[in-house]
This record gives structure tokens, C-alpha cells and sequence, in this order.
């Protein structure tokens, strides 16, 4: 039997990629393999076929989880052989091309990788799909602006946008479409006030508004919108004078709120109100980003498995992981 006791370079099936091949008699002095899955044949020397191997390993590199380790056990390729093509790849990076589409609902943030990398995704949620992206050091005004410009410039319209409220982000979109709806995720809206009244409020009036902002993630329709707001105004008239409450502090001759957590997230909410339930008129608009915190987490726990790239390799592998996620079948 060929290889026994040693890593197989498997034959990978040209037409339909199955590993299901046998041997299958010889052509021009070279073995030939057939392809139980599908009926096509091929030989080892067929350039096309090698190299379509190496591209499916390197795909499952980048986004399947495979350490080198598994992938020799799998290919039969030596980790040496691996390496050198994958870093090959990675000098490179694949074109990025916007599809044109007539409107958008964008999910768009930010995340932070080693090396001071920041991803800025620009995700269609109708779709599922990743519209635009860019690689930078941070979340700039100016470059958002320029982004949703380039977007615009296409013919494509953006109807919403879901963010989390940065204001870099909020003031990009204001000056680049001003009629573009902004819906504020209530996700970080939640998570925030409730950091600050901690788990267990010392005050009556904490303890109501952590009720409240308990709430949030469950208005799903007008009628529940109207009794939560309505809730919410009941409790600031009621503890309006608790919020505003200041005390004198000598040492340094100035006025303090003296519940300023309580008065924080209040403050928060109230800033936040006009463009937290746009969703509620607008089903297409979504009103958190978690598909877009699903697709950073996802991505993270790939790359982590995958220390000591430098920072250029880093870079790309950021961009073959988007590339190879927006081409999913």
C-alpha cells in the first residue's frame, strides 16, 4: 500500500474537491486516480489540481481552525511544505470588490487586534454579508466619513445604519448622509447603565432604573415602547431632585452631583432615546450588532490559534478570513 506508516499527500477530486479518490490505472506513464464521488479523473502531476489543494488548506487554515499540525495530518503534506505556501499567500491579499446593491441596512463598528490593528466593518445585515471594510489604528471621523462616502458613490443607498454610539462614528454619519437613519444597539446602551449602577444599586432610585433598563431588550412593538417610556419619565419626575442633588466639596471650591452614577445612566438613556427604537417602524433595520460581535469573536478565536505573524502577514490574513467569509456558499 503507497505511504504506509507515513503522512499521504491525498489526491483532491479537480471537480468536486472530495478525497474519496482511488487509483485508477495509468496515463502517459502516470498514475491516474478516479474520483469515487464524482466519476472524474486526474493524476498527481495536474498542476491545477495541486494547486487547488493547496488553496483548500489554506482556506481551512485561515477560517476551518486547522493548526499546522492537523492540516499535515489531513494533507500529507510535511509542516515545512505548509508554511512555506501559506506564507507565500499571506505576502498577498485578495481584491476586495463592493457588490453594487440598490439599499443597505448597515451594522457597523470596531474591533482591536494585536499590533494596534483596528477592523472597521461595514456588514449588510439583510444579506449576512460584509459590504466594505478597513484595516487602520483606530475608529477616525475622518476616514468613517470617507468610507460611507465611497459606499454612496456607487449608487448605493444607505437607509440605516446600527452602531454602538461612538461619537466619531455618529459624526461621520451625520456629515456623510445626513438623512441616513442612525439606530443606537441597546445592547451597549444596557451594558453600560448597568455597569455604572452595579449589580445591586444602594439607592431606591438605582435600584428602579436598573428595573427599567432591565426592560430594554424586550420592547418589541409600539404599545411596549409607549409603557416603557412612560415608565421612564415617572421615574425622573419622581427622583428628579435625587439626580440633580450637588454637594459642595471645600478643598476644591466646586459643586459635585452627589449621585453622579445614577445621574450617568440617566443621562446616558436620555441622549440615546431619539435613535434607540427606529427598528420599531422599520423592520429591516436591526437593532444590535450582534451579528457583528458573532463575526469578531469568531474571527479572534481563528487568528489566535495562529501567533507570530509579523505584522504584515497579520494584516492579510485579517483580509483572506473577510474574503473567504463573504464567499461562502
Amino acid at each position: 500500500m503507497e505511504g504506509t506508516g507515513k503522512n499521504v499527500k491525498k489526491l483532491r477530486c479537480w471537480g468536486c474537491g472530495s478525497l474519496n479518490t482511488i487509483k485508477w490505472g495509468k496515463q502517459l506513464g502516470k498514475q491516474r486516480f478516479k474520483c469515487n464521488h464524482c466519476g472524474m479523473f486526474s493524476t498527481r502531476s495536474n498542476s491545477g489540481v495541486r494547486r487547488k489543494n493547496r488553496e483548500h488548506w489554506f482556506r481551512q487554515w485561515i477560517v476551518g481552525k486547522q493548526t499546522f499540525s492537523q492540516l499535515v495530518a489531513q494533507s500529507g503534506y510535511s509542516e515545512r511544505t505548509l508554511k512555506r505556501y501559506f506564507y507565500e499567500q499571506l505576502e498577498h491579499y485578495p481584491q476586495w470588490q463592493i457588490v453594487k446593491r440598490d439599499r443597505v441596512n448597515l451594522l457597523m463598528d470596531g474591533t482591536y487586534f494585536a499590533n494596534k490593528i483596528c477592523l472597521v466593518l461595514y456588514r449588510e445585515n439583510n444579506v449576512k454579508a460584509t459590504l466594505f471594510y478597513r484595516l487602520t489604528d483606530g475608529e477616525w471621523e475622518s476616514e468613517l466619513r470617507e468610507d460611507l462616502e465611497n459606499i454612496m458613490s456607487l449608487g448605493i443607498e444607505i437607509e440605516s445604519v446600527t452602531c454602538d454610539g461612538l461619537s466619531s462614528i455618529l459624526k461621520a454619519i451625520k456629515k456623510a448622509s445626513p438623512h441616513t437613519i442612525i439606530q443606537r444597539c441597546l445592547v451597549p446602551i444596557q451594558r453600560e447603565t448597568r455597569n455604572w449602577l452595579t449589580q445591586h444599586p444602594q439607592s431606591l432610585a438605582g435600584q428602579e432604573l436598573r428595573l427599567i433598563i432591565n426592560k430594554l431588550h424586550t420592547i418589541d412593538n409600539h404599545e411596549k415602547w409607549g409603557y416603557w417610556v412612560v415608565e421612564l419619565i415617572f421615574w425622573y419626575n419622581q427622583y428628579k431632585d435625587f439626580v440633580n442633588e450637588k454637594s459642595y466639596k471645600e478643598e476644591t471650591g466646586r459643586y459635585w452631583f452627589k449621585h453622579k452614577l445614577v445621574r450617568k445612566a440617566f443621562i446616558h438613556i436620555q441622549r440615546a432615546l431619539p435613535d434607540m427604537f427606529h427598528y420599531l417602524d422599520n423592520p429591516r433595520i436591526p437593532k444590535t450588532t450582534n451579528g457583528l460581535e458573532s463575526f469578531f469573536g469568531h474571527l479572534k478565536q481563528n487568528i489566535s490559534l495562529h501567533r507570530g505573524l509579523s505584522k504584515e502577514h497579520y494584516r492579510n490574513y485579517l483580509k483572506w478570513y473577510i474574503y473567504y467569509k463573504s464567499n461562502e456558499k
